[in-house]
C-alpha cells in the first residue's frame, strides 16, 4: 500500500491547488480535528474516507467556510486564505455539493442554477446570458442538463448534475461532494463517474466524500483516511483494497451484509391490500400496492427515490393518509393513528433522522423515549420516569456501541452514525412485532453499517418481521428474504436476492430491464 499518492495520471497540470495544514478544531468536550493535513491537486479526485465522527465533516466545513479553525492554514492557489463565510469559499473557487439537495422542486433548472447569482443588463435579468453560459457547462462537463426542465420533473440522478452546475456557474475550480452516490443506482453512479472524468480532465480538483469504498477505489486518484479526528494515511488507489482501507479506517475488516439462513415462518404480520396513496392533486403516488411481510422474513423495496418508497411507509405508520387495507398480524389498524400503530408493535427507523428521528436539541435520554413516551415503563401518570429512560439510555449507549460521554448530552452532539445507533437501539428495544427500516444505514460508516446489520439479523433470527427500503442495493439483495422493485408507485417486479445482481435490479428499478412478473 503506497503511503504517499502520486499526482493524477493523466491530468495537463498536477499542480497543488488546496493545502490544509496542521487544521485544528474543538467543540465543548470534543475534539473533531487535530493536526489534520490534506492535499488537493489540479485535476484530481481526492477521496476523503473515515468513520462517522473521524472528522471528515468538520474538515469540509471548514474548506467551504462554514466553520473556522481553531489551529491550522489553507491556502488555495499557494496564497493563504481565511473564510469567514461559505460566500468567501466560493469566491477562492471552492463549491460544495451536499449530500441533500438544495433545489426548488417548483423553479426550473435555469432559475435554480442562478438563484442569488442572477446575471443582469441594464438593470434586468439577462436569462439569455444564464441560458447560454449554462449549456456550455453543461456541453463542456458532459452533464447534460436541459436549462428550461423543471427540477420537480427530475431524477435523483439529473437533480445531481444540476447541483454540480451550480458550483460550476459560480466559478469553482474546486468541488467537494458530499456523499454523491448515496441515493444513486448503479446506472447513475457510472454517469456521474463520467461527468467527474470530464471535469478532471477540465482540470477541475474535485475532493469525494464516501463510505463506499469500491467505489472511492474505482474512482479516486489519491485516498486520505482520517481516524480519531486526525489523518493517518493517505494512499493510492493502485494496490490498495477495501479491506485495507476498512483496516485503516475502523480496525476490522471490510463487513458484508450477506443472509442466507431462512428464518421465515408462515405467520405473516404485515399485510397490505390495494393500497393508494394521492397527491393533493389527485396523482397516484401509491398505486394499489399489495404486499405481505412474514414474522422472521426481511421484505426489501428497491426503487429510485421518489417512485413512492417514502408515501408507502408513510402510510404505513398513518403519517399519510390513503385508501386499501392494512392489518398488523389479525388486526385491521388502516383507521389507527400513529401513536396507535407504534403502541400496537410497529418499530420505526426514519430515512431522515434529523427531520422524523430524532430531537437534536433534547438529550440522548430524552430522545430514547421519543415515540414511545405514552407506554410503561416510561410514563408514569402524566410523567416520564426519568431515571428509568436515562438507565435504559445507558444500556443502548453500551450494547449497540453509541459513543458519547454522557446520556445528558444533547442529540446533535452525536455524529451521524451514532445518531442512527441510538435511534436504531430505540427502536429495536420497544419489542416490535414489525419494523419498517427506511434507509437504515444511509450515511453511516462502515463500522456503523456493520453493526446495524448485524442487528437487524439478529432481529430477524428472533421473530422481526422487517420492510427494509434502502438505494443501497447490495445491502437490499444481502439482507432480504424477498425483493420487490417499486416504479411509479406500483410494486412491478419480484425479484430473488439469490439470483439478482445490482444490475439487474439497477436495471428494473429504471423500468430499463423486464424483470419477472409479480405473481399475484
Amino acid at each position: 500500500m503506497a503511503a504517499t499518492a502520486a499526482p493524477a495520471p493523466g491530468s495537463a497540470d498536477s499542480a497543488v491547488v488546496v493545502r490544509l495544514e496542521g487544521i485544528a478544531k474543538r467543540f465543548p468536550g470534543v475534539v473533531a480535528n487535530r493536526d489534520v493535513s490534506l492535499e488537493v491537486r489540479r485535476g484530481e479526485v481526492h477521496a476523503v474516507v473515515g468513520e462517522n465522527g473521524a472528522g471528515k465533516s468538520t474538515l469540509m466545513k471548514i474548506l467551504y467556510g462554514m466553520q473556522k479553525p481553531d489551529e491550522g492554514a489553507i491556502t488555495v492557489d499557494g496564497r493563504e486564505v481565511h473564510f469567514r463565510s461559505p460566500a468567501d469559499a466560493i469566491e477562492a473557487g471552492i463549491g460544495m455539493v451536499h449530500q441533500h439537495f438544495m433545489l426548488a422542486d417548483n423553479l426550473t433548472v435555469l432559475e435554480n442554477v442562478i438563484l442569488g447569482a442572477e446575471p443582469t443588463r441594464l438593470g434586468w435579468l439577462d436569462t439569455r446570458r444564464a441560458r447560454e453560459r449554462i449549456s456550455t457547462l453543461s456541453a463542456q462537463y458532459g452533464l447534460g442538463v436541459d436549462p428550461g426542465a423543471l427540477v420537480e420533473d427530475l431524477g435523483v440522478g439529473d437533480r445531481q448534475r444540476v447541483e454540480i452546475l451550480k458550483v460550476l456557474y459560480r466559478g469553482a475550480r474546486v468541488l467537494i461532494l458530499d456523499e454523491p452516490t448515496a441515493v444513486l443506482v448503479p446506472q447513475e453512479v457510472d454517469e456521474l463517474f463520467a461527468s467527474l472524468a470530464e471535469l478532471r480532465a477540465e482540470g477541475v480538483a474535485i475532493v469525494f466524500i464516501s463510505h463506499k469504498l469500491d467505489e472511492v477505489l474505482r474512482v479516486a486518484d489519491a485516498i486520505t483516511v482520517l481516524r480519531g479526528g486526525t489523518t493517518v494515511a493517505t494512499v493510492s488507489p493502485h494496490g490498495t483494497t477495501a479491506r485495507e482501507l476498512a483496516e485503516l479506517m475502523v480496525g476490522s475488516e471490510l463487513p458484508t451484509p450477506d443472509t442466507r439462513d431462512s428464518t421465515v415462518t408462515d405467520v405473516v404480520e404485515l399485510s397490505v391490500e390495494h393500497l393508494t396513496v394521492l397527491s393533493p392533486e389527485g396523482r397516484a403516488l401509491v398505486d394499489d400496492v399489495s404486499l405481505s411481510v412474514h414474522r422472521g422474513e426481511v421484505l426489501g423495496i428497491a426503487g429510485v427515490e421518489g417512485n413512492g418508497q417514502a408515501e408507502l411507509v408513510e402510510a404505513l405508520l398513518g403519517l399519510r393518509a390513503g385508501t386499501g387495507v392494512v392489518r398488523l398480524g389479525e388486526q385491521d389498524i388502516s383507521s389507527w393513528p400513529t401513536q396507535r400503530r407504534r403502541e400496537g408493535g410497529i418499530g420505526y427507523i426514519p430515512e431522515d433522522r434529523h427531520r422524523q428521528g430524532l430531537l437534536l436539541s433534547e438529550s440522548l435520554w430524552e430522545n430514547r423515549v421519543l415515540g414511545h413516551q405514552t407506554v410503561r415503563p416510561w410514563r408514569r401518570g402524566p410523567w416520564i420516569d426519568r431515571k428509568a429512560a436515562r438507565a435504559d439510555t445507558e444500556r443502548i449507549v453500551r450494547e449497540y456501541g453509541v459513543r458519547t460521554p454522557g446520556v445528558d448530552v444533547p442529540a446533535f452532539a452525536l455524529s451521524g452514525g451514532n445518531q442512527q445507533k441510538l435511534v436504531v437501539g430505540r427502536e429495536m428495544s420497544g419489542s416490535p412485532r414489525l419494523l419498517v427500516a427506511s434507509h437504515p444505514t444511509r450515511g453511516v460508516d462502515v463500522g456503523a453499517q456493520a453493526t446495524i446489520w448485524d442487528l437487524l439479523r439478529q432481529a430477524r433470527a428472533d421473530g422481526l418481521a422487517v420492510l427494509l427500503v434502502s438505494a443501497d442495493l447490495e445491502e437490499l439483495i444481502g439482507l432480504s428474504d424477498r425483493l420487490v422493485v417499486m416504479l411509479r408507485g406500483r410494486l412491478v417486479a419480484e425479484m430473488s436476492p439469490d439470483d439478482t445482481t445490482p444490475e439487474m435490479l439497477g436495471s428494473a428499478m429504471t423500468g430499463a430491464f423486464a424483470a419477472p412478473e409479480r405473481t399475484a
